[in-house]
Parts: C-alpha cells; sequence; structure tokens
C-alpha cells in the first residue's frame, strides 16, 4: 500500500495535469467559434465558383482540360491527407489517418501507387515512424490555415497532376523532381458538431462537371441557375484559369473544416481528461484520508496500551 506521502504527491501531479487540461479545454472552446466563423464565411464564395463552373461547363460544351480528363490506366495516385500539427485532441488524427490507409488499400487493389502529401505534423510523424514515404509536407498552420497555405500546396499538386505519371515535376524547393499524377484525393476531417466530426475522403482531380451540377467539397450539389453570362475572353480560357483555383478553394474548405474539427476534438478530449482528474483527484485524497485516519486509530490505540500498562 502507498504511504501518505506518496499518495498526497500523487494528487498534487493530478491536479496540476487536471490545470493543464482544463485550460486546453478552454482554449479549444474559443477557438471553435472563430474556426465555424471560418467556415460559414468561406462557403459564399464555394458556392459562387462552383456556380460559374457549371456554367462555363455548359458553354464550354466538349471539355478535354487536363484536369477533367480521366486518365485510361492511371498508375500513381496522389493523397493529401489533412492532420493537426498538435496532439491532445482525441481520435482526430487517429480516424482521418485510419481513412487514408483505407484508401491506400483500396488504390493498391486497383493496381495503382499511392503517392503520399501530407499536411499536418501528426501525419508526418506518422507515416515517417511506419517508414511510409511522404512525398511533400506543409506544417505549422493546422490551427488557422490561412487561403495562401492551401494555394502554395494545390500549385504544386496541380501541376503533378497536369503533367500525368509519364513526366516529372521540379520541386518548389528545388531538391530534385517527382514523378506526375493520374488522380488526386483529398482525406481531411469534415464538422458536423460539437461532438462529431467524421472523416472524408474526396477524388479533386480528376473533376466531374456537368452541365447540371460540380462536385463540391462536401458532396453537395449546387444547380446552375439560369443567368445572363457573357464570358470575356471565353469559357476554355476561363475553365484553365478557374479549375486551378477552384481546386485550391476545396482544400482551403477542407483546412477550415479539419481547423474546427481539431478544436472541436481537442475541447471533447480535454474536458474528458479534466472530469477523469477531478475522480482521479478525489479517489486518492479518500485513500490519504483513509490511511491517515487508520495512522491516528493505532498511534491511539498505542497511547491507550501504554497508559494501561503504566497504571498496572
Amino acid at each position: 500500500m502507498a504511504s501518505i506521502r506518496e499518495l498526497r504527491s500523487r494528487i498534487r501531479s493530478v491536479q496540476s495535469t487536471k490545470k493543464i487540461t482544463k485550460a486546453q479545454e478552454l482554449i479549444a472552446t474559443s477557438r471553435i467559434t472563430k474556426a465555424q466563423a471560418r467556415v460559414a464565411a468561406a462557403k459564399p464564395y464555394s458556392e459562387e465558383m462552383t456556380k460559374v463552373l457549371s456554367e462555363l461547363a455548359s458553354a464550354a460544351g466538349s471539355l478535354d482540360h487536363p484536369l477533367l480528363v480521366e486518365r485510361e490506366q492511371a498508375k500513381r495516385a496522389g493523397i493529401l491527407v489533412i492532420t493537426s500539427d498538435r496532439g491532445m485532441c482525441g481520435g482526430y488524427n487517429t480516424n482521418v489517418l485510419r481513412a487514408t490507409r483505407e484508401l491506400i488499400a483500396l488504390l493498391r487493389e486497383e493496381g495503382k501507387e499511392p503517392v503520399l502529401f501530407v499536411m499536418g505534423q501528426k501525419g508526418v510523424g506518422y507515416f515517417s515512424f511506419r517508414g511510409m514515404d511522404v512525398a511533400d509536407s506543409w506544417t505549422g498552420f493546422s490551427q488557422a490555415p490561412e487561403f495562401v497555405d492551401a494555394a502554395g500546396a494545390t500549385d504544386f499538386l496541380v501541376n503533378l497532376f497536369v503533367a500525368g505519371s509519364d513526366e516529372s515535376v521540379d520541386r518548389p524547393d528545388g531538391e530534385g523532381a517527382l514523378a506526375g499524377l493520374d488522380e488526386l484525393h483529398l482525406v481531411y476531417t469534415r464538422f458536423v458538431s460539437m461532438l462529431t466530426q467524421e472523416p472524408e475522403v474526396r477524388r479533386m482531380a480528376p473533376l466531374v462537371v456537368t452541365e447540371d451540377e460540380v462536385d463540391v467539397s462536401d458532396a453537395e450539389t449546387v444547380p446552375s441557375e439560369v443567368r445572363n453570362y457573357s464570358f470575356e475572353p471565353g469559357a476554355e480560357a476561363l475553365l484553365e484559369a478557374l479549375l486551378p483555383k477552384y481546386i485550391a478553394t476545396r482544400v482551403y474548405a477542407a483546412l477550415l473544416d479539419s481547423s474546427a474539427s481539431e478544436s472541436a476534438a481537442r475541447r471533447t478530449a480535454m474536458k474528458a481528461a479534466t472530469d477523469n482528474a477531478e475522480e482521479l483527484s478525489k479517489t486518492l485524497s479518500r485513500e490519504a484520508n483513509q490511511l491517515r485516519q487508520a495512522q491516528i486509530t493505532q498511534e491511539i490505540s498505542e497511547i491507550v496500551g501504554g497508559s494501561s500498562a503504566l497504571a498496572n
């Protein structure tokens, strides 16, 4: 049985941990509202971009842009995985990495070579620990992503896709070249509610564009509306300019969703940790009190016994 000193030391340790988890819970709670507001602010732009692309798809007729054409014999499939830079967020990273492993297995069954691209330090550490090659990574912005973070990554990924698996593209940092891609997939976490965050797998390229709808990141199709658009210089040229921006918009929306999901998952995990620390502290305090009471009883018994011996 532990001594009173050991129990009191454990109680102090648990209470210190409780302060940390409580602070993390409060910080995550404050960030959720901001993250949700950023998701809502980015949604109108994404919807309008989708509607414009629908109109362009109708006006362009036969679409032969590289981002829209299915490769007959796809060899290499890129996977962009969005994780967090920090831990202490429960099963947030575990769920998205599990979905990534399932996608890798599916692509290999189809005879395609998966190529990993990772956003977030936790994802980089996960794949590196398991000896899995990461073609490129971007870290340091999982809590507060900006559009430039998404654009910097998607520009490189779009160039790889346009080049195709038969050609190579120089890396942005100048450290060699990387073979191109025939497909591009996105794995991230979709924010549903404060208690629910679901991993999502979406194909970013080739894009699916029809006259009536566009495959958007939230899997909700936005019907095209009859609008009096006049295209300058023309539908084909605008598609050339807008499709890469549309992919960057989808990645940015996924980053915002993942940021909100990370804060919500961290809040839930830290609240559970705080509650557990409170319960453990009470249990240890009860054990310490019982042990101290037993010691006092024993001391009283010894005093009474000694007094009786002296009286006799």
